[in-house]
This record gives structure tokens, sequence and C-alpha cells, in this order.
């Protein structure tokens, strides 16, 4: 149970991780200093994607699953949606390279429009 549990949390956070990738980008109108963590999690994603490199998620959970005497992503409702979304039937090289253009085209779209937009932007004027 303990180990069905660590999987599963596991996956929770690797979607996370993808959500935050792809999406993170608009979180950085609110807060500005997110781009530290941002941009180093979307050079690393699209460094896995690029080298279809295996995230060192993946075999974690899969030995998590292991251990909890699983043998596949069969089960509950993060198994059936999220691992769907996680490891697509059909991935391959040639995904993967198009996956990892999506992920740098999305944030570089995100992060011109936010430095067009904070370019726009005037500085408040201190009062004397």
């Amino acid at each position: 149970m303990l180990y069905d549990l660590l999987a599963t949390a596991v996956v929770l956070l690797h979607f996370s991780f993808v959500l935050f990738v792809v999406g993170g980008g608009l979180l950085l109108y609110k807060w500005p200093w997110l781009a530290w963590l941002h941009l180093p999690a979307v050079i690393w994603a699209a460094l896995l994607e690029f080298n279809s490199w295996v995230c060192p998620l993946t075999p974690l959970e899969q030995q998590l699953r292991s251990a909890a005497g699983q043998a596949g992503y069969s089960g509950g409702f993060v198994d059936h949606y999220l691992l769907a979304l996680l490891y697509p039937v059909g991935l391959d090289g040639n995904m993967q390279v198009i996956l990892g253009s999506l992920v740098v085209v999305i944030n570089v779209l995100v992060y011109g429009v936010l430095g067009w937009h904070r370019k726009g932007r005037r500085p408040p004027v201190a009062r004397r």
C-alpha cells in the first residue's frame, strides 16, 4: 500500500512538473521571480525530449509500482487519466522532438508577451 501511494505521489509530481513547464510562464505575470525556477525546468524538459532521455521520475515510479506488486499502469483515476498524458501511446523520437519544440515555442511566446507587456509599464513615481 505504501509503495502504491508513493508511486501515485511520483505521478502527481511528474504531472505537476509537466504543467509547470508548459503553463508556468503564465505565473510570471504575477510572480516574476518564478522565472528562476521556470527557465531551468523548461530547459531540462526540452533537453529530455530533444535527446530522447527518460525522466528520472519514470523509472522511480516503475520501481515503486513493481515494489507494490503491480505489473503495469492499470488501476484508479491517477493511473487511467494522468499516466496516459505522461506516457502517450506511440511516443517515439520524432514525437519527442515535436513535444520539445512545442515546449520551447510556447514558453518563448509567453516570455515574449510578458516582456512586451512589462516594457510598456511605467515605474511608479516616487512622491517627495
